[in-house]
């Protein structure tokens, strides 16, 4: 009895070589290129201006690579303007925003994300309803309430309101909370730990993203805010950068020394790019996990 030996064709891969870029994806290649010079381009004259003369800036044409580097700019800044006294109260203001927002966001998101309660689903819904009113509709209000509180030429009524929770922060630290996992509380609860507890060293803990994210967003709004500081601070030792820069060219009566408004938008962006690269990788990963739940 003999035996037929069968043999199987193997399909033979074929060698797939790179795939040719097209006209068309040249085309949006170039184009992509033009718009990010073109996006790219104040910023770079803005370094440019800060380290140039002032009579260098007057100059025309305008060069974008300074002829000889101003580093005497630094010491007119300082001594000229009340500069390092405008960014202590920038810091100042920032830090309390910050850490009012992140502990009270989270706080009240901690009770959206793990009690059920008669009717929170249309607190929350009248929560979210808030971020649709602008700020110039409770501008008058709070000005008002703020006045008869004698809160006035000073920071209490720009970092109070930031230990009341924002409905934006509050809604996204919800969904971070929401998508823990509640044996961890379960557990914490035999344990005899109490929901203060549970909030303080469970829930934040395991929160370092979406905390992370919330202080950016914090502290960009507060380090960049004009029209609360300009209502609320009216004495110049209470001047934010933000004021003392606006200062800085709005006056009619002389000169505007823009190599040093310049540098101090310079310099102003040291602190929004130290915290964003040191909370980068926090920040990108919370935009993921409270997208996906």
């Amino acid at each position: 009895m003999s035996t037929a030996t069968v043999t199987q064709k193997r399909p033979v891969r074929q060698a797939v070589g790179k795939r040719k870029t097209t006209p068309f994806e040249w085309l949006v290649f170039l184009l992509l290129i033009v718009i990010a010079v073109i996006m790219i381009f104040p910023t770079l004259n803005m370094f440019s201006t800060a380290f140039k003369s002032q009579a260098e800036v007057l100059k025309f044409p305008p060069r974008l690579i300074p002829e000889q580097f101003a580093w005497g700019n630094f010491k007119n800044l300082f001594t000229q303007y009340q500069y390092g006294l405008w960014y202590k109260n920038s810091l100042l203001i920032a830090f309390f925003s910050v850490i009012g927002t992140v502990l009270s966001s989270s706080l009240v998101a901690f009770g959206f994300a793990r009690y059920n309660a008669r009717g929170k689903n249309v607190l929350f819904l009248f929560l979210l309803s808030t971020m649709m009113i602008p700020y110039p509709a409770l501008m008058i209000p709070q000005f008002i309430l703020f006045k008869n509180l004698g809160w006035m030429d000073s920071i209490l009524p720009i970092t109070v309101p930031a230990f009341f929770g924002s409905a934006y922060n509050i809604f996204l630290i919800r969904q971070f909370f929401a998508s823990l996992s509640g044996e961890l509380y379960d557990a914490a609860k035999i344990d005899g730990c109490s929901e203060w507890r549970q909030w303080w060293n469970i829930a934040l803990p395991l929160s370092g993203p979406v905390l992370a994210t919330v202080a950016i967003f914090a502290f960009m709004y507060s380090w960049n805010d004009l029209l609360g500081q300009v209502l609320y601070l009216n004495s110049s030792e209470h001047f934010t950068l933000t004021i003392g820069m606006t200062a800085m060219y709005s006056s009619a009566t002389r000169l505007v020394p823009w190599n040093l408004v310049m540098l101090s938008a310079v310099l102003a962006l040291v602190p929004i790019l130290v915290l964003f690269s040191v909370a980068q990788k926090y920040f990108v990963e919370s935009i993921v996990l409270t997208g996906v739940k």
